[in-house]
């Protein structure tokens, strides 16, 4: 039996290979007209998993503007502004008169929305432009020179979309130039465009800090589910052996004061949550460009102090339950290891907090995504700190006594 064809909403819910697998057995006039219901973002992340021949078949059976969309963008990575381009469809030198650009432009506003009127000059490079209005409201005989806005706001086609989200984020402009590093104007991309582009990115953000790709879907098969999660499992294993041989130093440390095995757990929730809360402020900050340079050493301080003051104040109450656990089972020295708990706690979300916020600058300074699997590798750092800590100060004690 033929699955029926799926909706625009259907492959909005739909990783981009399961998306193709749906769409292939279709025409492909039918493919180009849902691919437009998704928007420029979706539908080049979807066409980008068909092969060179069936893609371009696919955008020349779409109309003129959405091919020139989707294949000029081809060669940038993906992620970013130029992707997301489109061609200028009115540029004019500076010398063009009003009568000169409402003449060219009478057949293009036909099929295509004219905000701007771009003006560059004989090696492309952008110099100014001129709001459509201004046109219709300009004398015939005026120069583009005489009304443009000169040296306007453009993006780059290699910046990503989190970065240009932040460049425009007070601008509101509804079409945005986008040029070289030489200043020639290389293409435009629309604000809603962005915007729509942007909240994917989000959405996505949270998955990433536990080895969920942006690809996946609540509909992805299990297959591919599997595909895409289980490497970072078989990664946060690896960190987990790494936790465990900690606690495999200070085995014998343990087997003399079984009580410990009962506070590990909660000294190493206590210090992961710790350290998420500062992660997950770090990566709100760097989303949103509020990290600007030099503030990374302060940043750095302000989590390790909240850590400190965090794990003081629950260390205290994690102590006096040592105490009265230590107490009760009848530990000659139930002070000492309520004092060991309180300093434990205490230097463990400091460190924590450090690591919080290192770990995304760290991941952004290789190249990395900062949100990709940070919470595997913050987990294996608390851990490891934590239980080092506790133990390390424990074993002390034995010596000591």
């Amino acid at each position: 039996m033929r699955a029926s064809s799926p909706s625009a909403d259907d492959l909005r819910e739909l990783d981009a290979d399961s998306a193709v697998a749906r769409l292939a057995p279709m025409p492909d006039d039918a493919i180009a007209a849902l691919l437009h219901g998704l928007g420029p973002g979706r539908a080049v992340a979807i066409l980008d998993r068909f092969g060179a021949e069936r893609r371009r078949l696919i955008a020349q059976a779409a109309g003129r503007d959405d091919a020139e969309q989707w294949l000029s963008g081809q060669h940038w990575k993906p992620g970013t502004v130029g992707r997301l381009m489109e061609p200028p469809p009115a540029v004019f030198p500076a010398e063009a008169t009003v009568a000169d650009v409402i003449e060219a432009v009478r057949p293009i506003v036909s099929h295509t929305l004219v905000t701007y009127v771009f003006v560059v000059d004989e090696e492309r490079r952008l110099t100014g432009l001129v709001a459509f209005r201004e046109i219709a409201l300009a004398r015939p005989t005026q120069r583009l020179s005489e009304i443009m806005v000169a040296r306007p706001f453009a993006l780059k086609p290699d910046t990503e979309v989190i970065d240009a989200m932040r460049e425009v984020v007070s601008r509101h402009y509804p079409v945005y130039p986008v040029t070289d590093t030489d200043g020639r104007l290389v293409g435009i991309v629309r604000g809603a465009v962005l915007f729509e582009e942007q909240a994917f990115e989000i959405s996505a953000q949270a998955g990433s800090m536990v080895g969920v790709e942006k690809e996946e879907r609540l509909t992805t098969p299990w297959q591919r589910a599997l595909k895409f999660r289980h490497p970072w499992l078989q990664l946060n294993l690896v960190t987990a052996f790494i936790a465990a041989a900690v606690v495999g130093l200070f085995q014998d440390t343990v087997n003399r004061i079984v009580i410990l095995a009962v506070f590990i757990p909660v000294l190493s929730g206590q210090c992961s949550n710790t350290g998420c809360q500062a992660l997950a402020v770090t990566l709100r900050g760097m989303t949103l460009g509020e990290l600007k340079a030099g503030r990374a050493g302060a940043l750095l301080a302000k989590e390790a102090w909240l850590g400190f003051l965090n794990g003081s104040l629950t260390g205290l109450v994690a102590g006096v339950g040592m105490f009265w656990l230590a107490h009760h089972q009848g530990h000659g020295q139930a002070w000492v290891l309520a004092l060991i708990t309180f300093i434990a706690m205490a230097g463990s979300c400091a460190i924590s907090g450090i690591a919080g916020a290192a770990v995304p600058l760290a991941l952004k300074r290789l190249g990395a995504d900062p949100a990709t699997a940070s919470s595997i590798f913050l987990t294996t750092a608390t851990d490891v700190v934590s239980m080092g800590l506790f133990l390390g100060m424990a074993a002390w004690l034995i010596t000591a006594a």
